[in-house]
């Protein structure tokens, strides 16, 4: 638990201490402000800045209006009222233009008859199709892909990304000081940074690295999720797309836009449950090219509340071997035994 693991816990005892740190990104994506805003640097557990004393009151309130107010489900966050300003704004704001009206609906024949519009599994079939078919994708069972990350304030680095069927994935940023590791080995997904011990995956981030990592995921997507329905049409840059929720009982949805021109997935936006929010990941899917006979995507945008960046890939190499041991956690290393004093 949260109090057992960290010190100073006061407001989100109970909780699990590996949900402790995506709370605190909910908070700052919520109110647009970083760690130190609210801690001192380096001693988190200190309660010498104010704002941290305000935050545990508004923690305190949110749970409060929930409890009384909606039966304990978590209906409002800190970004209902934050909007990603510190401050939350009261006063509505004055539109710049006149509201545009509401649509009613696609409709033919001069409006008398509605159009008849494609159901979630005709735009999977149709997305598989776009692809290059099932079995195309069948005979693909590895990939390994290289190319330029764009990001962190503009800078650019090599990344690799290893996948193997059916679960399995591992990307690799490297940095000057190290390589930056995410990675699932179809059980076990764990982060590697520089200078940090290995941290292993839990809920929400655990199951956004399953769904990266499932190689035929084109062809898993009923499988993946026991609900999908087709949720109307929406623009996703200049591309018109037809919009299919997924979902699981229990879990955060999962929302999948494919281009009403070509049929192939453009963006997935995913989240991650945390004790005050969901964290959202949004990743744009572009540059779609054919290798060894199946269409894919070159250019990827991965967008989360804190920032973005962009991996152009310039490499692919498919049905390469891969050992299962490149995506294995390293294992935990062993501190040096004590020679007992000398007599």
């Amino acid at each position: 638990m949260a109090e057992e693991a960290y010190k100073n816990i006061q407001v989100l005892k109970g909780v699990p201490a590996d949900q402790v740190i995506p709370a605190m990104q909910f908070i700052s994506a919520s109110l647009g402000v970083d760690c130190e805003d609210c801690h001192v640097e380096r001693a988190f557990d200190k309660d010498d800045k104010k704002p941290k004393q305000t935050a545990r009151k508004m923690i305190q309130m949110m749970l409060a209006i929930n409890k009384d107010n909606f039966n304990g489900h978590r209906e409002v966050t800190c970004y209902s009222c934050h909007h990603g300003a510190a401050d939350p704004v009261g006063t509505p704001l004055i539109a710049d233009e006149e509201p545009k009206p509401e649509p009613h609906g696609a409709m033919n024949d001069g409006g008398a008859n509605p159009v008849a519009l494609p159901t979630a599994d005709q735009l999977l079939d149709k997305f598989v199709q776009a692809l290059g078919g099932a079995d195309a994708l069948g005979k693909i069972s590895s990939r390994v892909q290289k190319g330029m990350l764009t990001g962190f304030g503009g800078r650019q680095l090599p990344v690799e990304v290893f996948a193997k069927a059916p679960d399995k994935r591992l990307s690799v940023m490297h940095l000057l000081m190290g390589d930056s590791i995410t990675a699932y080995d179809g059980r076990v997904g764990w982060l590697g940074n520089p200078g940090r011990p290995l941290r292993e995956m839990s809920g929400g981030e655990l199951d956004g690295a399953k769904l990266d990592a499932d190689f035929y995921f084109p062809l898993h997507v009923r499988e993946v999720f026991s609900r999908l329905r087709r949720q109307g049409t929406e623009k996703v840059g200049d591309q018109d797309t037809d919009l299919v929720v997924g979902a699981n009982p229990g879990r955060p949805p999962v929302r999948l836009y494919f281009s009403e021109q070509s049929g192939l997935l453009v963006r997935l936006v995913r989240y991650a449950e945390t004790p005050l929010g969901r964290n959202p990941t949004q990743i744009d899917y572009a540059d779609y090219r054919d290798v060894d006979g199946v269409k894919v995507p070159f250019h990827w945008t991965i967008a989360r509340p804190g920032g973005r960046f962009t991996i152009q890939v310039d490499q692919i190499q498919q049905n390469v071997p891969i050992d299962d041991a490149k995506f294995a956690k390293p294992p935990e290393p062993v501190a040096p035994r004590q020679k007992p004093p000398s007599p």
